[in-house]
């Protein structure tokens, strides 16, 4: 996209501005100071990023005759070469005392007021704010975008940036070259050199040339299937600011928001302590306002602990005050799952569900359920954001969500994390008492967590390649049968999947045996056939180590001492037993030629998890 650079001349001084379009500025600056002001336009127009980074290194002081060698010399600076500035021109816009007629000019209020309003606690490409506008059936703003954007921003209801950021101080000073310059995506905050470098091939970051701006521009690739982020492309963002009424009273009762929902007394005492650090934010929040970070809070609770339960106090309490909740999850099928739920727990609050297609992508709700890439949309917009499953995939080793996660919170506002097998950050800084938390060690049923017991068995490849299974290994699967369990089959690739249904069905002829995997596209219909107890048996892999639950149930992971399985898998697969009042006390087995370090630090926590709850008299 191009734009003007220009400088304000007023009886106040000079200043420097960007505008997508001049109309705007125009009538702007004939408001501000009726016919006593002069507009000096560079010519030509350049791109969005580029007409960006020269109005940052323009000092608002130049004199009117060394204008044009101010600008010169700030696109040198920035790469450009002498030859390419040399033709370059200043021209002047006197300005007159005729501006907008009070009809127009109510008019362009009225519609920036309703265009703001739609935006505010969000962050779009210009593509997707013109999706937005369309929606909200703005038909001056989709005539003509640039105008009322640039009006808007030159008044500072809007702030514009680049979608991607140049970092020229990177590489030697000396070179031009773009391969010398790093990039960030200022949407999902991806970034690396553009390539030319030894190791960096890969960088999300790249160049191409542009139909836009008509040259060389940058663009990110990390988070191209969301709309493309470029060094020419604006992005639109309106901050959430503060919804939430004044700082509660230090005597209010925050039983109130636990009564209603029927939580045990585990889940009782980590809601309480989550409303409290809540509350005390709350407080403070004038004072933590200029902090970088929100305040987090960690509820680390086990699998089956009924953690969707215990946010509901926090969701009630940020409504009632007036503000705004977000909960992230890693996958759509969880937030469709969420979504009744929440609707029926909330009647009379506007629930908005955001994932890839969802036709609610330009509504605003009190309450927003979104898969986690859908945040990056948002900047300060909530003033509660709860992250499920912090340690799950997409998450995990994926710094562009984690980034977008970190951008969505208001000021004042806080983040409530929740994880049965938080990352190792986040358990020393629990152990450090740096974290906020709460532990949540029993499941609602009483009952101990199943502890994994060790099998010793030869490696899977071994005994697909000899076409039998030990002995050991059968002689379990066997009486997890006998006693009516479901037998969850855990494998740790998708290539085995399907070779160890098959021994299985050798070695268990009656028993109806199935394989599942991510591949699988009647994944779901399996998993409701497993639950039926049609299935008796299901191999699969990790993409069901979490979000299933099966009444009665035994679990045998084979290969455990696979890479693939760290302790945070071992530990969730094995969350997929004993999660029903009925058979509490599901069986689990780590069954590997070797015991490894992620086995021995699953087992540990959960037997940590036992330890707590029985000194708590949280189980029977």
């Amino acid at each position: 996209m191009k734009a003007f650079v220009y400088a304000a001349m007023t009886a106040e001084g000079c200043s420097w501005h960007v505008s997508l379009d001049m109309r705007a500025d125009r009538d702007y600056w004939t408001d501000q100071a009726g016919g006593r002001f002069k507009l000096r336009v560079l010519e030509p127009a350049l791109s969005f990023g580029q007409a960006c980074e020269i109005k940052r290194k323009l000092k608002a002081s130049s004199s009117s005759s060394d204008m044009l060698q101010s600008l010169r010399s700030a696109a040198c600076e920035i790469g450009l070469s002498p030859e390419a500035v040399a033709a370059w021109k200043v021209w002047d816009w006197t300005g007159t005392a005729e501006g907008l007629s009070d009809e127009a000019r109510h008019f362009a209020n009225r519609t920036i007021n309703a265009m703001t309003l739609s935006l505010k606690g969000r962050y779009l490409l210009m593509e997707e704010f013109m999706g937005l506008m369309q929606h909200e059936g703005s038909q001056a703003v989709a005539e003509s975008p640039a105008y009322f954007l640039q009006l808007a921003w030159i008044q500072g209801r809007v702030e514009l940036e680049a979608g991607v950021e140049l970092d020229r101080s990177e590489g030697r000073r000396w070179s031009l070259l773009p391969q010398a310059w790093k990039g960030k995506c200022k949407r999902c905050g991806s970034q690396g050199m553009f390539g030319g470098r030894a190791g960096n091939e890969a960088s999300p970051v790249r160049w191409t040339h542009c139909a836009d701006c008509g040259g060389p521009c940058a663009y990110c690739e990390a988070c191209l299937t969301m709309g493309r982020s470029r060094y020419c492309t604006p992005i639109v963002r309106v901050n959430g600011g503060p919804d939430m009424n004044t700082a509660p009273p230090a005597d209010e009762d925050m039983e109130v928001y636990l009564q209603s929902w029927g939580l045990s007394d585990v889940q009782a005492e980590a809601s309480g302590l989550a409303l409290q650090f809540l509350k005390a934010n709350k407080s403070l929040s004038r004072e933590k306002a200029q902090e970088s970070h929100a305040p987090r809070f960690l509820i680390w609770a086990v699998t089956g602990a009924g953690k969707t339960e215990m946010i509901f106090p926090m969701v009630q309490y940020t409504l009632v005050k007036g503000g705004r909740v977000a909960i992230a999850t890693p996958r759509r099928d969880v937030v469709l799952e969420l979504k009744p739920r929440l609707e029926k727990a909330f009647p009379h609050t506007k629930v908005v569900t955001l994932y890839g297609g969802s036709e609610q992508r330009w509504e605003q709700g009190e309450l927003t359920l979104a898969t986690t890439h859908q945040l990056m949309r948002f900047r300060k917009a909530f003033d509660l954001v709860i992250v499920d499953e912090i340690d799950a995939y997409p998450y995990h080793n994926n710094p562009m969500l984690l980034y977008a996660a970190e951008q969505v919170c208001a000021s004042g506002g806080a983040y409530i994390l929740l994880s049965a097998t938080p990352p190792e950050e986040l358990q020393r800084a629990v152990k450090r008492n740096r974290l906020p938390h709460a532990r949540v060690a029993a499941r609602y049923h009483r009952h101990p967590l199943p502890e994994p017991s060790l099998l010793v068995c030869p490696p899977l490849r071994q005994m697909l390649a000899q076409n039998g299974l030990t002995g050991k290994l059968k002689g379990h699967l066997a009486s997890s049968l006998e006693r009516g369990a479901q037998v969850f089959v855990f494998v740790p690739k998708i290539a085995m999947v399907e070779p160890f249904v098959a021994l299985l069905r050798q070695s268990f002829p009656s028993v109806n045996v199935q394989g599942t995997s991510s591949k699988d596209a009647d994944r779901s219909q399996k998993v409701t056939d497993f639950r039926a107890t049609s299935i008796r048996m299901l191999v699969t892999t990790t993409i069901l180590e979490r979000g299933v639950t099966i009444p009665k149930s035994d679990v045998f992971i084979i290969d455990a001492d696979s890479p693939v399985f760290d302790s945070a898998a071992l530990v969730q697969m094995a969350g997929r037993a004993g999660r029903s009042a009925q058979d509490p006390r599901g069986r689990v087995y780590f069954a590997a030629k070797e015991k490894t370090r992620s086995q021995a630090h699953a087992r540990r926590q959960i037997a940590e998890m036992n330890v707590i709850a029985r000194k708590k008299g949280y189980i029977d």
